[in-house]
């Protein structure tokens, strides 16, 4: 009978239904795993990885004897569509990147699509996460957020892709590598200012876990040096202050100008675009200024 160890307890593991499980396992620390994912690990017919050696050192720490195959970008069109067979064959399949949750910047997206189009049953495994993990140790907002990736490696790029993402209302979080993370935060410094906070979350939940916190200017310095920086990280960036409303002079001002050439219904409106304020508000607004004496004779808005 197939089984996991669990300290010094040997737990045996219930069949599979035929499907593919994606599998979340540990970023860094293998007690993060959780008993569900042991169990599909242990239980499931086919397992899939990224790396074997990788996945091996978590199936020997847990006492799970499957044997892992490859699954990776360089041989996806190879073992893709045998995967697909064994699910076809009404096998169950676990898929596993080398650390947290499949799918999430790996080949097994395509897996996964193909499985679905197929009319496959497909069935997360929750677990550790990377970006989640860097979201709620950053201190930032996370009512809102975006996993943007990776950034481009090329300066120009890069920068066009932080302005596109600059006024985007949430919390941003992405991927990048130790020897590029200093210019990483220097342009971004430089494309979303220097004072909008961020946090450099680096090798999360490892012994040499580090958070730093700070503004991207304070961070850009502090990365900007000779010093060599190791490990996997995760930069989280806070969303964009809410721009402050125009005074109320300022919109009189916008809405005599805008009336000299068009009728109030559509001066209200382009105001609104303008402004961002309520079209109903600025439309009695600027009856208000008219005076009763100069209101249109119908309400043609």
């Amino acid at each position: 009978m197939r089984s996991y160890r669990v300290h010094t307890m040997t737990v045996p593991a219930r069949p599979l239904e035929p499907a593919l499980y994606l599998v979340a396992t540990p970023i860094g620390n293998l007690g993060d795993i959780t008993l569900r994912a042991l169990e599909t690990l242990a239980g499931a017919d086919v397992l899939a990885c990224e790396d074997t050696r990788v996945t091996r050192v978590l199936l020997d720490r847990y006492g799970i004897v499957n044997r892992p195959y490859a699954y990776h970008e360089h041989n996806a069109n190879e073992a893709g569509p045998k995967l697909l067979a064994a699910l076809e064959a009404g096998k169950s399949v676990a898929l596993v990147s080398d650390a947290g949750t499949p799918l999430i910047s790996d080949p097994g997206y395509r897996l996964g699509q193909i499985a679905i189009e197929a009319g496959h049953r497909v069935v997360p495994i929750p677990g550790a996460s990377a970006p989640l993990a860097a979201l709620v140790a950053s201190g930032l907002p996370n009512e809102a957020f975006l996993f943007a990736g990776f950034l481009p490696t090329k300066d120009k790029a890069k920068r066009d892709r932080l302005a596109e993402l600059s006024r985007v209302p949430a919390t941003v979080m992405f991927f990048e590598s130790p020897h590029r993370i200093g210019a990483t935060l220097a342009a971004a410094a430089d494309v979303l200012g220097a004072v909008r906070k961020a946090a450099v979350c680096r090798e999360l939940t490892k012994t040499y876990e580090e958070i730093r916190r700070g503004t991207l200017g304070e961070l850009a310095e502090a990365y900007g040096g000779d010093e060599v920086v190791r490990g996997e990280i995760v930069l989280v960036i806070a969303p964009p202050e809410p721009e402050a409303a125009p005074e109320a002079a300022e919109v009189d001002t916008l809405l005599a100008r805008l009336a000299q050439d068009m009728p109030a219904g559509k001066a209200a409106t382009e105001a609104a675009r303008i402004t961002g304020l309520p079209r109903r508000d600025l439309y009695q607004r600027l009856l208000d200024l008219k005076g009763p004496d100069n209101r249109p004779s119908d309400d043609r808005r």
